[in-house]
């Protein structure tokens, strides 16, 4: 697959849950004023499948900090969209500051991934991209990673379809489906799973998401489909039907002081 790349770097999002049906019709709303991104037009379909390794510390603590709904927290994971060994994996620190979401992203060399996770120190050679903004991401990924003494936990997956703007990346909406997810704490980055839990049951995800301020035609979706804005974390969800004893490999002990911590990093 082609590198997916049209990342909003700052930007706002909303999430509201919607069933199939509803999804058709947002999708007709959508095409109004949005066309697909180029990965989702090259699909029969229209959607393309997200593959996300999520890394956190032992006592789990970028999981507790969206549970308690902390101002200021992040998470780290691993993207990759196919098996393919040519394939990137994209190292991504997502953080939120408040309503305000953040995204930072290396792409890297497959092969370099596990070595990385090891705590191998990043460098250029690492790096797809030449550009300074790769590797200053990646740099800043393995940081937390080791602050946080941070190691595979989970693999959550997806099928996305993307609908975009034309002019600019300035709006975006997303409609993920079959969200599912299952313990792993290996630097393992392939698509298959054993028995994933499905922390949203048959409930699609849409995600409404802007640089600026709320589009007006997006009121008129969340109005004409009666949506209620809702969290969707899939790390967390996924994690909280997986079973936390399961994942974490520590004792909850000490959460509050790793959440404190997580402060300082963001």
């Amino acid at each position: 697959m082609a590198t997916p790349d049209r990342m909003q770097a700052q930007r706002f999002e909303r999430k509201y849950f919607i069933t199939e049906r509803q999804a058709f019709e947002v999708r007709e709303f959508v095409s109004g004023y949005l066309q697909p991104d180029e990965y989702s037009a090259d699909r029969p379909d229209g959607a393309y499948e997200v593959h996300s390794l999520y890394l956190d510390s032992d006592q789990l603590a970028t999981y507790w900090a969206t549970v308690h709904c902390e101002k200021k927290r992040f998470k780290l994971r691993v993207r990759y969209y196919d098996d393919d060994p040519e394939s990137p994996l994209f190292f991504e620190i997502k953080r939120r500051e408040n309503e305000c979401v953040l995204k930072q992203r290396g792409a890297v060399h497959r092969r370099a991934g596990e070595l990385l996770l090891a705590g191998q120190l990043p460098g250029p050679e690492h790096l797809i991209s030449p550009k300074p903004h790769h590797l200053a991401a990646l740099q800043r990924f393995c940081h937390l990673m080791q602050r946080l003494n941070a190691h595979p936990v989970v693999h959550v997956a997806y099928w996305r379809e993307a609908w975009t703007s034309p002019q600019g990346n300035s709006v975006r909406v997303t409609i993920d489906r079959q969200v599912r997810g299952e313990p792993r704490n290996e630097a393992v980055f392939s698509t298959q799973m054993r028995k994933p839990v499905c922390p949203f049951g048959k409930q699609h995800v849409l995600e409404l998401k802007f640089t600026d301020r709320f589009p007006g035609w997006f009121k008129d979706i969340v109005q004409h489909f009666d949506l209620l804005q809702s969290g969707a974390p899939k790390y967390c969800g996924s994690v909280a039907d997986s079973g936390e004893q399961l994942v974490a490999r520590g004792h909850p002990d000490g959460i509050q002081q790793k959440l404190a911590e997580m402060s300082k990093f963001c």
